[in-house]
């Protein structure tokens, strides 16, 4: 399952808009909808090409592709499974073909049953590690292979989740994976930075993307939104433009950092917050 689909970019030559991010090149990984979207549409924003990933119908990472280049930023949208190292080795190859050498990688990607304990098949866990462990370290070890032969400065961006600190019941495959890659993600940040190549953590709190809405209805997460301490529940631009700060030179002495994007979730005590959604 790979194949590449790019929409022709209206020439930017009406653009001149000078952006912290000019001339970067990016990879989202699962950056079709939801958080994925939101950090592509920002660093786009920001004045860097994006490579749009996904795994499913390509009709919503072709959106994507277009809303990038109404902001006169190249696009390309790469259909990759990336826990399979040929699809990911095919990606970065396209990539780099026709965006150019990746300065900026924010792996993102993730899918997940959500069961209990009891209820959870083998494979179901299986499949959650693959995409969420396995996936991560074959991007993150390519794209840094790659980084590391050209000197390259650059930046790596995990998006992981407060399900790697708190079990949060029903949720088995997802609590395991994120702590799993936390670690793993961690890891490479203490490796890489002897490289020039910095690595951190966005972790978001409670963030209304279409994922969330497969799990709760619209009237509990408007609930939860407004017992939230800043009134309301994530969006995915709130991520984006964190992203952007982190991949910027702005940020350019912060590795091995976790910067959470939550309004106060966790110093709240997320599961104290979230303890009537968990038995929805």
């Amino acid at each position: 399952m790979y194949s590449s689909s790019s929409v022709p970019c209206a020439s930017y030559s009406r653009f001149s808009i000078l952006t912290i991010l000019a001339n970067k090149i990016a990879l989202v990984t699962g950056s079709s909808k939801g958080i994925g979207a939101g950090i592509a549409l920002e660093l786009a924003k920001s004045g860097a090409d994006v490579c749009v990933n996904y795994c499913g119908s390509p009709t919503s990472a072709r959106e994507i592709v277009n809303q990038i280049h109404s902001l006169g930023r190249r696009a390309i949208a790469i259909q990759a499974d990336v826990s399979q190292r040929d699809q990911v080795e095919r990606m970065v190859d396209t990539c780099e073909q026709e965006l150019g050498q990746i300065d900026i990688l924010v792996t993102n990607a993730i899918a997940s049953v959500r069961n209990t304990l009891l209820e959870t098949k083998f494979e179901d866990l299986q499949r959650t590690l693959e995409i969420g462990v396995y996936g991560v370290f074959h991007v993150c070890q390519i794209v840094a292979r790659r980084m590391v032969e050209r000197k390259a400065l650059g930046s790596i961006i995990h998006i992981s989740s407060p399900h790697a600190h708190f079990p949060y019941k029903g949720a088995i495959d997802y609590n395991t994976t994120k702590a799993a890659c936390h670690h793993l993600v961690l890891s490479m940040a203490n490796e890489l930075m002897w490289h020039k190549i910095r690595v951190n953590i966005l972790e978001p709190g409670w963030t209304d993307t279409p994922g969330e809405r497969r799990w709760y209805s619209d009237e509990l997460l408007e609930s939860f939104g407004n017992r939230m301490p800043l009134g309301r529940m994530g969006f995915p631009e709130d991520l984006g433009k964190a992203a952007v700060f982190l991949a910027s030179d702005a940020a350019s002495y912060i590795t091995g950092s976790v910067l959470k994007v939550d309004g106060g979730l966790y110093i709240e005590g997320s599961p104290s917050l979230t303890a009537e959604s968990q038995d929805k």
